[in-house]
């Protein structure tokens, strides 16, 4: 039996993860698909053996240390009962490093997909990546000449992101607003990230924005979509809070609240690419710990920390970031992507611009083909004349 495993970290990974799990069973309708993920992943059809469990940090990841040595002893032990005939290895470094080399040392073919961020820090890992990769597959348009010019083997293969917003555009036009009240109202989208970290310092920002919204926003309607694998109950208090503020709550709904706001104030992450893919205008925010802030400062190396600014290669949208991110700040940002016209154009302009670097591409349906490639699988006519 065709067998393949999917090791996903993160909220994001999961996701991209579920993509390809679904795209695998539409070419081969009996492969066996087993992984580290999340619910994602398990509705897609993936065989869980672990889920996901991720931090950032120092200080953000000690309390999920004993989570994660426990799955990847599940993940190490699957490798050497199933043998699977490729291993997709999705961002999360750390874990899927350590993994990467148990699988080659047991002769195993490895496609990383989704390349940690060796641009930003931690250059060195491009040498890491050759030694424990078969193949790369790539969804920022610059990571390809990275690998490239070390030698190793990479495909830049488009992003998962404008791929599901192509197929909810596709299917979902005529689909009502998840927002209740009147349709001419201004709809504010607030995403606070998938790790809980993210929450437990930005759901705070969030109930202070929309508490001191009404003097410049007035009749504005928040909305937060919170990611599937976040156990809501940790942080009751604070979304209890922001309720009673008015602010709509619902579960694993990014895409379609993003889709129907007009503005959003997003955590820096894949979500910032999301509303720039879908030309929402937004303002992104981060904090972490002291410490955390502390090292990140003196180890990164690029300009800006959101997707769409990093990608365009300038300002595209506001990052606001540790003590800069507080109430006030992000009010004025929202009034002026609301009140200004020019404005607002510009960065709607700029967005396009972003979007146009990822179209043509489905890169589910690659890193399908990728794995085929790997394997010498015969790809079925469903696929073989539209790979990418």
């Amino acid at each position: 039996m065709k067998t393949v495993m999917i090791v996903a970290g993160e909220s994001s990974g999961e996701w991209y993860g579920s993509m390809l799990t679904k795209e695998l069973k539409r070419m081969w309708p009996e492969i066996r698909v087993v992984g580290i993920g999340g619910e994602r992943m398990r509705d897609a059809g993936v065989e869980i053996l672990s889920g996901i469990s991720s931090g950032l940090g120092i200080t953000e990841l000690l309390p999920s240390l004993r989570r994660i040595r426990e799955s990847f002893r599940a993940a190490a032990k699957a490798l050497s009962d199933l043998k699977p005939d490729v291993v997709v290895l999705i961002d999360y470094p750390d874990f899927n490093f350590r993994l990467g080399r148990v699988a080659k040392k047991k002769g195993l073919r490895v496609l990383y997909y989704v390349s940690p961020q060796v641009w930003a820090w931690r250059k060195r890992r491009v040498k890491t990546m050759g030694e424990i990769t078969d193949r790369v597959a790539a969804i920022l348009p610059f990571e390809e000449e990275i690998y490239r010019k070390a030698g190793i083997p990479c495909e830049f293969v488009g992003h998962p992101a404008l791929e599901e917003i192509e197929d909810y555009e596709a299917e979902t036009a005529a689909e009502a607003s998840p927002v209740p009240g009147p349709d001419s109202a201004l709809k504010i989208a607030l995403l606070p990230g998938s790790r809980p970290n993210e929450l437990k310092a930005l759901l705070p920002l969030f109930a202070g924005l929309v508490k001191v919204s009404g003097r410049d926003l007035p009749g504005a309607r928040f909305f937060t979509p919170l990611a599937p694998n976040i156990e809501a109950e940790s942080f009751r208090e604070d979304i209890e809070a922001l309720k009673k503020e008015g602010v709509t709550f619902s579960r694993g709904d990014a895409l379609r609240c993003l889709a129907f706001s007009d503005a959003a104030v997003i955590a820096s992450g894949t979500a910032t690419l999301q509303a720039a893919l879908l030309g929402v205008p937004s303002v992104v925010v981060y904090k972490v710990s002291a410490l955390t802030y502390y090292l990140a400062r003196a180890v990164l190396k690029v300009r800006h920390i959101s997707l769409v600014n990093i990608i365009a290669g300038k300002e595209v949208v506001r990052e606001m970031i540790q003590h800069g991110a507080h109430p006030e700040a992000v009010l004025e940002e929202l009034t002026r992507i609301v009140v200004d016209k020019p404005y607002r154009e510009k960065m709607v302009a700029s967005m396009e611009e972003v979007r146009k670097s990822f179209s043509g591409r489905r890169p589910s349906r690659r890193v399908a083909g990728m794995i085929a490639e790997l394997t010498g699988w015969a790809l079925p006519e469903i696929a073989a004349s539209t790979e990418h």
